[in-house]
């Protein structure tokens, strides 16, 4: 079976390439490496070097290559930008996502699965989150992704196209043997920000607002280790392929950790201090995010089989070797 992936050169693409390609799949990657990194590509793969929104250069590699499915990663994904410059995410995401869609429906391409986000339900109603949760997208990033969605299944209606979008939580960690791991620029994310801070590549950690509604204060995010992720995407396809059907599907462990408790993990498992300062809160950051994972599990077969503990040693194993 051969495989189409979208963004294989960013961080949680380039896991997913590794584990298709070590389960025996054929792997074909389109990354323009504007964000991605070209040593993150596994060697094993082919790479196309194109932008989604080349209409026709990315019809002409699907036609080339003629994958049985695509798994669509490729987005910008920083939620500050996004609010500064909404029609850099409208074009990238949402007309890159179009063009892909168009092209996979036009050749025939009828296996999807999108890489989208827990940021689509904005503050949740309830926690644990599951799928049954209204939408309600509170900045342009998620805004773009439940576009995305919205499409897919306009796509189905017309076209037959089948997809399953994964809505992740925040994934974190890195594959265990350290050739690849989470780089970007700027990092946004709060366990590389610690270790940097381990490291002394940072000066102290900044901690948005201590008096939330939560046993410390901080907020409560469900990390998920990024190996978790790219298994439950392999098993999206299978279950695509068996069941010829569409779903939304949640990714998360179910559990959620605070920042400081985040922080107090990380100096027990480096051994170093980590400084921290306490600033305002960041607009819109809701206190808890915790996924409920029962529809992965049940249509999926699939859970979870990091702890957060090896989510901070497998990053920290990365982070002290980083190689791009």
């Amino acid at each position: 079976m051969k495989v189409l992936v979208t963004g294989g050169a960013g961080y949680i693409g380039s896991h997913f390439v590794k584990q298709l390609i070590e389960n025996g799949y054929k792997t074909v990657v389109v990354d323009n490496l504007s964000r991605g990194h070209k040593e993150a590509i596994h060697p094993d793969s082919v790479h196309e070097n194109a932008s989604l929104l080349d209409f026709k250069k990315l019809s002409g590699i699907i036609s080339n290559h003629k994958p049985d499915a695509i798994v669509h990663f490729a987005a910008f994904a920083y939620v500050g930008e996004s609010v500064k410059n909404p029609a850099l995410y409208y074009e990238n995401n949402v007309v890159g996502s179009f063009n892909l869609i168009r092209a996979s429906t036009d050749i025939g391409v009828n296996n999807f699965v999108f890489s989208s986000t827990c940021s689509i339900y904005g503050n949740p109603e309830k926690i644990p989150i599951d799928e049954t949760q209204k939408s309600n997208p509170i900045n342009p990033y998620a805004n773009t992704k439940l576009t995305i969605e919205k499409m897919l299944d306009d796509f189905e209606s017309a076209y037959g196209l089948r997809s399953v979008s994964l809505r992740y939580f925040n994934a974190a960690g890195a594959d265990p043997d350290s050739n690849i791991g989470e780089s970007h620029i700027p990092e946004p994310h709060l366990i590389p920000i610690v270790l940097q801070v381990a490291l002394g590549k940072r000066g102290k950690v900044f901690i948005y607002g201590n008096d939330y509604d939560t046993p410390d204060g901080t907020c409560i995010r469900d990390y998920i280790h990024v190996n978790d992720l790219a298994a439950a995407h392999i098993k999206a396809l299978e279950f695509l392929i068996e069941k010829n059907k569409s779903e939304i599907i949640n990714l998360g462990t179910g559990y959620g950790n605070s920042v400081l408790e985040i922080i107090q993990k990380s100096e027990e498992i480096t051994g170093r201090k980590v400084n921290y300062e306490f600033v305002e809160r960041r607009k819109g950051d809701p206190a808890v995010l915790v996924a409920d994972n029962k529809k992965a599990f049940n249509l999926l077969n699939w859970k979870p089989e990091y702890s957060i503990e090896d989510i901070i040693s497998s990053a920290w194993k990365w982070h002290q070797n980083q190689k791009y």
